[in-house]
């Protein structure tokens, strides 16, 4: 399975296989009811990515 960061998309389910972090950790990241994870499961998550730890807490940017 190739890396979203090279332009194939992935599902909640998907992430959750690759990366080993549960699909409810995943999930709950992507509604923001989690912002933190355990330092091994954020580079697990960053790496199935194919972006750097720090990508994954960035800040959203502001609109112009």
């Amino acid at each position: 399975m190739e890396c979203p960061g090279r332009g194939v998309p992935y599902t909640v389910r998907d992430l959750a296989d690759v990366s080993g972090v549960s699909r409810s950790q995943i999930g709950r990241l992507l509604t923001g009811d989690l912002t933190n994870l355990d330092v091994n499961d954020a580079h697990a998550v960053a790496e199935a990515l194919g972006v750097a730890v720090l990508v994954l807490f960035m800040p959203p940017t502001s609109p112009k």
